[in-house]
């Protein structure tokens, strides 16, 4: 590949004269927007432990009431792309949040699509368009680009769950913001949202019409994935993946990320291929080791993800999982970009 031209080879007279009329040089920069191969990315593979979050989170909860945070958030930033970004990954942000007994985070709605992935606790409820969710562990919450929402806890302990929004897309294209509403009353019955898809390919009909509802579906319960995990691992050798989905389309829960469920049986590993997107890694039970590999390297070891301990890795990297525990399962929840990608047509998969 040929040597493209330095900045530093041009006069400094043409670069003030560039500068002057907002303009710059492209051949300097080519390889570095548009690199051999494979793009270069500025996500590193990280893993945050969860014994490490809690205490800090707990703190924050002494420091500071829910009054002066709206929402108690400690961000969990990739540092390859600085602390200061608030991000996760180009796509993805994550952000552990604790509401205290007794508490309550105040209704609004905001561009940003998110769920929420219970991490500890009960007693808590997030209240989407007059649904209540009632918040146990390993259930995941949506709560849709504009959609009100507000969060409240009637139990006794602390209520941890993990954010994933897509705001580090909503924010770089300039149309992130939030409105503030009035408290939501509650009309909407479990039964009129995950209670009304009990068994899969059945979808309720009134007058043999579909819902015309984007997000039919906003509560999924760890009881019913796991349930479903464990039926699908029986016929698989112990290992099985599933896919949070709008029952209605059958299309993604969200327009631009995606979510996933896996079981690992015990002793039981798998290989997540190469893909454009980046990957998060959540432990709902158990444990797992996790190794990442590009085509030409050799394997490199992130660590061992305990009990809702969270990573991230980049994209074009193949991920190793094995579950080295002899007698338990391991259940991950994962998120990546596919979905955006798809969209963009830049979506891929490598050997």
């Amino acid at each position: 590949m040929n040597d493209l031209g330095r900045l530093e080879d041009l006069p400094q007279a043409y670069l003030d004269a560039l500068s002057a009329h907002h303009l710059l040089p492209l051949w300097p920069s080519l390889r570095g927007v548009m690199p051999a191969n494979r793009p270069s990315t500025r996500t590193i593979p990280t893993l945050w432990r969860y014994s490490d979050i809690r205490p800090l989170l707990m703190q924050a909860g002494h420091l500071t009431p829910i009054q002066k945070a709206e929402r108690r958030v400690l961000v969990l930033a990739n540092p390859g792309h600085g602390l200061d970004r608030m991000q996760a990954s180009p796509a993805m942000y994550l952000g552990m949040q604790l509401l205290l007994p007794g508490e309550s985070a105040p209704a609004h709605r905001h561009t940003p699509n998110a769920v929420r992935m219970v991490v500890e606790g009960d007693g808590a409820y997030t209240t989407v368009e007059g649904e209540r969710c009632e918040m146990k562990r390993g259930d995941l919450i949506l709560t849709p680009s504009g959609l009100w929402h507000e969060h409240g806890h009637d139990g006794t302990a602390p209520v941890v769950w993990l954010d994933v929004l897509d705001l580090p897309l909503v924010y770089y294209l300039e149309t992130s913001y939030h409105e503030s509403g009035a408290a939501q009353r509650p009309c909407m019955h479990q039964a009129a949202g995950s209670g009304a898809y009990p068994s899969a390919g059945l979808a309720p009909t009134q007058g043999l019409r579909r819902k015309s509802n984007p997000y039919p579906m906003l509560h999924y319960p760890y009881e019913k994935t796991r349930e479903s995990l464990d039926r699908l691992a029986d016929q698989a050798n112990g290992t099985a993946s599933l896919t949070y989905i709008n029952p209605e389309s059958g299309s993604d829960a969200l327009q631009m990320l995606g979510f996933y469920a896996l079981k690992l049986g015990p002793g039981k590993s798998c290989d997540l291929p190469a893909q454009s997107s980046a990957m998060i890694l959540h432990t709902i039970e158990g444990r797992c080791d996790v190794r990442w590999s590009h085509t030409e390297q050799s394997e490199v070891s992130l660590g061992t993800i305990d009990l809702a301990d969270t990573a991230c890795l980049p994209g074009y990297v193949t991920i190793h999982l094995a579950n080295t525990d002899a007698e338990r399962a391991c259940y991950l929840f994962l998120a990546d970009e596919s979905p955006l990608h798809r969209k963009l047509g830049l979506f891929e998969i490598r050997a």
